[in-house]
């Protein structure tokens, strides 16, 4: 039997059309022989295994397309949608992060009233894991996309001899050593006076305090450092700052001596020697307050009570943080290991370095607090933030054409985001 030769190279459609041509042939055929080389001929031409034909061939063998089932839908439209609900109270982490605070925080939210779910869908927000919640997510957070601007260079000072530099090898289970930034609220110049940022975070719990103040003179910057340290509920260590001249001054410096505090500086130029505070000067400061500038009284006033109050008390209590357990190369790639994110409250609890009252403080703070609740006064003052900038660039009108400000504070970022600013 001749070979057919432009039978090769066919698709599926065409291989079932040219086997129920040649099964025809194949049941009509008198000798072994004869099917055996009308088996020869099919599998010549497609390439299929004999073994696989031969049960192709068939009589009971159905050669019609077959719809395949779909895969039951464990997680369906219901459960997608209270996990960004509770992805949007908890400021849009992502699921390895997310993951604890499903498993502690949706029955307290459906006694508040903040989720209203059934047991069955409370019940699948628990069992889901961090890669489906990512999946699953995947649309919305994209959504809260941002780019990263520079920062504004800072000057040396002659404080650098006498302050010994420290890279981040820090010992993680240590409770109270502190990073500490400033961040520049300029907008898209950086003449005149505005307000700066400082903010703190401790290495192990990964707690954070921010405090606003107008320029970041050595003396302003003294005093907002001395009010974090008042609201921590830990004992401070050390601190390690970045070259400055607001942290290279006399004033922290004897401070630190007095306090028996340890005083540690970066390397010039080098940000990833305060890896920890640059990373929190994003998620909690920019994220937050976008790149606008503030540069007046009231202003400062209102970003004063977000940090005292609301804020730190939301990314504290209910904003879980990740920490780096190990990591290794493997070709080209680095693989690093994580532990099971916790919030710095719970870190701190579980430390067993804080005081009992400090330990029974945190609980009853912990139990009175409503983080949905906490996350609308957090807007709250965000859009009363973006009126009081609209007045001042207005001369003091509101132009009643003008939309509020979204809900969202991402999306506030993303209209009004300058291109190359400082930080």
């Amino acid at each position: 039997m001749e070979v057919v030769s432009g039978w090769m190279g066919m698709g599926m459609m065409a291989r079932k059309e040219y086997l129920l041509v040649l099964r025809k042939k194949y049941y009509q055929a008198r000798t072994r022989k004869e099917k055996t080389q009308i088996l020869d001929e099919y599998c010549t031409n497609t390439g299929q295994a004999r073994k696989y034909v031969i049960r192709r061939i068939q009589q009971r063998a159905d050669l019609r397309m077959r719809k395949r089932k779909p895969r039951r839908e464990i997680y369906d439209g219901e459960v997608t949608a209270a996990l960004a609900k509770v992805w949007e109270i908890f400021d849009y982490p992502c699921g390895q992060r997310l993951k604890p605070v499903l498993d502690t925080e949706v029955k307290r939210l459906r006694e508040m009233g903040e989720l209203k779910i059934t047991e069955e869908i409370a019940s699948k927000l628990k069992s889901i894991g961090s890669a489906t919640i990512d999946r699953k997510l995947r649309k919305q957070r994209e959504i809260f996309h941002l780019q990263r601007a520079r920062g504004v260079p800072k000057p040396g000072s002659l404080l650098k001899s006498k302050i010994a530099i420290r890279l981040t090898e820090w010992d993680t289970q240590e409770v109270g050593n502190i990073e500490m930034d400033t961040v520049a609220h300029c907008g898209s110049s950086t003449l005149g006076e505005f307000i700066y940022s400082l903010s703190t975070t401790e290495i192990a719990s990964g707690w954070w305090e921010g405090e606003a103040t107008m320029g970041k003179s050595q003396q302003a910057t003294f005093w907002a450092f001395k009010g974090i340290r008042a609201r921590t509920p830990f004992q401070w260590l050390g601190i390690d700052t970045d070259n400055g001249t607001e942290f290279m001054s006399e004033i922290l410096y004897k401070y630190c001596n007095r306090e028996h505090l340890g005083f540690t500086r970066s390397r010039p130029s080098r940000k990833n020697d305060n890896a920890y505070i640059e990373q929190k000067n994003w998620t909690h400061v920019r994220k937050v307050l976008g790149y606008l500038r503030y540069d007046s009284i009231p202003e400062l006033k209102l970003i004063n009570e977000l940090y005292r109050q609301e804020l730190r008390l939301y990314k504290n209590f209910f904003q879980p943080v990740m920490k780096l357990l190990s990591k290794e190369r493997v070709g080209g790639r680095v693989k690093r290991k994580y532990d099971i994110p916790q919030t710095p409250y719970q870190r701190l609890l579980e430390s067993g370095q804080i005081s009992q009252e400090s330990q029974d403080t945190l609980k009853s703070v912990y139990q009175s607090l409503n983080p949905a609740e906490l996350k609308r006064q957090i807007e709250a003052k965000l859009e009363k933030l973006w009126q009081i900038y609209e007045q001042k660039n207005r001369g003091g009108k509101v132009d009643p054409q003008k939309k509020l400000r979204p809900s969202s504070v991402t999306s506030l970022m993303i209209q009004r985001l300058p291109v190359g600013l400082p930080t």
